[in-house]
């Protein structure tokens, strides 16, 4: 089954992981790019938040695909 992981901001994501989300808190530029490089092949749909978004803008591949939320 194909699952959903976000990145950003601690304070922005945890909420997620009550919805089963798999949370990636990452506050700085290096651990946005680690989260990113985690992601397994089983992940579809990452969504972002604007932070982390500005830091993989070019970075990212067609898949999975990304969301960016709103600020």
């Amino acid at each position: 089954m194909a699952k959903i992981a976000i990145i950003g901001e601690e304070a922005k994501v945890l909420g997620f992981g009550l919805a089963g989300a798999i949370v990636l808190p990452a506050e700085g530029p290096e651990a946005v790019l680690a989260a990113w490089r985690s992601l397994g092949e089983d992940v579809a749909i990452v969504v972002l938040t604007s932070r982390a978004a500005r830091t993989l803008a070019g970075r990212t591949a067609t898949w999975p695909l990304t969301a960016v939320m709103p600020p």
